[in-house]
């Protein structure tokens, strides 16, 4: 994770763990630290391929980690965090989508913003076709390929955060993956 993002999130962890409360907490601050640095990355690539861009982006796995820690007294250790993580992620990312009526630009490029260095970003003709390429999925077959590949769930925890059957989830995973095949072979043969 890039020095600049580390410091953002650190700064998120600094102003939420010193505003805490007295009562007792299901997630503790060690526990928030632990997933923050644990599970930043991950929630950094699903939140990049989801938003387009960078700024975004950050911003969007800063207002989740946020929320994670507004909603730490419901934090059940028996579930698996990463799904807990994304679940909050994903909820944050449709906010933002609806508010800017903008779900998926085609380029990271930003011109007013200084380049920042992503975490384990790929080089940005590549990451320009894949989010032209992802952009050409439906919904819902970018979002149940983006959880399972990108997110790191497994199928059954992606069709659980959707709540649809286990089936819908592996067959939109291998549709989008097909389409997303189709669709990067052809520009690159061009």
């Amino acid at each position: 994770m890039s020095c600049e993002i580390q410091r953002g999130l650190d700064l998120v962890c600094y102003f939420l763990v010193d505003s805490s409360s007295e009562f007792a907490l299901a997630l503790s601050d060690e526990q928030f630290h632990r997933l923050v640095d644990h599970h930043g990355p991950t929630l950094y690539r699903v939140a990049f391929r989801m938003m387009g861009n960078r700024h975004d982006a950050e911003d969007v796995v800063q207002d989740a980690f946020r929320s994670v820690w507004d909603s730490r007294d419901r934090f059940d250790a028996e579930k698996g965090e990463r799904a807990w993580l994304i679940a909050i992620l994903r909820r944050r990312i449709v906010d933002r989508w609806r508010r800017k009526k903008q779900p998926m630009p085609l380029s990271d490029h930003d011109e007013i913003t200084p380049e920042l260095e992503a975490p384990a970003e790929p080089d940005q003709s590549l990451s320009d076709e894949m989010q032209s390429a992802l952009a050409s999925l439906s919904k819902d077959l970018r979002e149940a390929i983006l959880l399972v590949v990108v997110g790191e769930l497994t199928h059954q925890e992606a069709a659980d955060l959707l709540k649809v059957p286990l089936g819908t989830i592996l067959s939109r995973v291998s549709r989008a993956r097909k389409k997303l095949h189709h669709e990067l072979s052809t520009k690159s043969s061009s």
